[in-house]
């Protein structure tokens, strides 16, 4: 048995979380996952009515008596300074230790990339994104605030450990699956102390990896690049920050965040998984959100329990879904959300009865 912690969350976290469950029902009957699934109401209802965000001991409790957590989204505007999300998502983050934030993106058809004659095989790269550390550990403070003399500092912290092993990561995923580049970026040029610190990491941990070619960009030229020709590109590994700026342009290249899947993962515990995209409060409960970045990050989560297979299958029902148009509106279809799972649903039978 393999309990999974849900956690809708807020805004369409909920909708798509209830689609990507009954894809995953499905799949656990059908290949006989033995996967129990347990819900968690965290998110801004039970701040507002309980003032609790995390209760006491969830890290203890996920970290020992889980496989896997499946989240939704976060953030309501009812919160405004959004105090339970950064409990919640990034507490988890910090406190599981999860540090590789990966974000795979591939192209599930030619059609929804906005370049210009990419195929999709052109689009398929991933992206490890140092996760704990950077510029979003909270560090810093405002001096004389609301005055002409106001100052703001924003710290960010790079720790050697922390560096060394999203960098060791990228190059473990790299060797494992074949692929014979991994490319490295930052700023160094200009942020000199910590892009010191990546690059003799980076240089150190790649001499341990002779058949793997390295590249570094300055993450401005990465930009540029990942439009100009995403196919340069199979493995990225970044800071925090930059990370998750690029990641949202990747999105982009792949149909928009409608379609990102990603895991916050710790290679020596659980590991949480969720799309990409935000709570989007002004869309809930409307039936119009797509889920298909919700569903895909169900099959990211299965693969990484090790059930390749209905990991497969589910993936397999999205693409072709996509290509015969039966999605929600951000990528050109004109179905709901609930219709859009119902359409997977039907692939993923037909699959059980090839598997039969």
């Amino acid at each position: 048995m393999k309990p999974i912690a849900v956690i809708p969350g807020d805004g369409i976290g909920i909708d798509v979380t209830r689609e990507c469950m009954r894809v995953l029902k499905r799949v656990n009957e059908v290949f006989g996952l033995a996967l129990e699934f347990v819900e968690f109401d965290w998110g801004a209802e039970k701040y507002l009515n309980e003032g609790v965000s995390l209760p006491a001991g969830a890290f203890d409790m996920l970290r020992n008596d889980f496989s896997a957590i499946l989240f939704g989204a976060i953030g309501d505007p009812r919160v405004p300074d959004n105090r339970h999300a950064a409990d919640i998502l990034l507490g988890m983050r910090f406190g599981l230790d999860l540090y590789a934030n990966v974000r795979p993106v591939r192209l599930l058809h030619e059609k929804l990339c906005p370049l210009k004659n990419e195929r999709a095989e052109d689009v398929n790269f991933i992206v490890m994104r140092e996760n704990t550390e950077g510029a979003y550990v909270n560090a810093g403070g405002v001096f004389k605030k609301g005055t002409a003399d106001e100052i703001a500092t924003q710290e960010e912290f790079h720790t050697r450990k922390g560096v060394e092993r999203i960098i060791v990561f990228a190059f473990e995923h790299a060797h494992k699956h074949g692929i014979g580049k991994v490319c490295m970026s930052d700023k160094s040029n200009v942020m000199r102390y910590a892009g010191d610190l990546w690059q003799r990491c980076f240089k150190e941990v790649s001499s341990r990896y002779p058949n793997i070619k390295t590249r570094h960009l300055y993450v401005d030229a990465l930009t540029l690049l990942m439009v100009r020709n995403p196919s340069d590109f199979r493995v990225i590994v970044t800071n925090n920050m930059f990370g998750d700026i690029i990641t949202d342009l990747a999105a982009a290249l792949q149909g928009g965040l409608g379609m990102a899947a990603s895991g916050n993962i710790n290679p020596n515990g659980v590991s949480l998984f969720e799309p990409v995209h935000g709570s989007s409060p002004s869309m809930a409960g409307k039936n119009v959100a797509n889920p298909m970045g919700s569903i895909l990050t169900a099959a990211m989560m299965l693969d990484h329990l090790g059930f390749v297979q209905p990991a497969t299958a589910i993936e397999d029902a999205v693409r072709k879904c996509v290509a015969a148009d039966k999605t929600t509106s951000d990528i050109g279809g004109k179905l709901g959300t609930r219709e859009v799972t119902d359409e997977i649903l039907k692939h993923i039978a037909k699959s059980a009865k090839g598997k039969e």
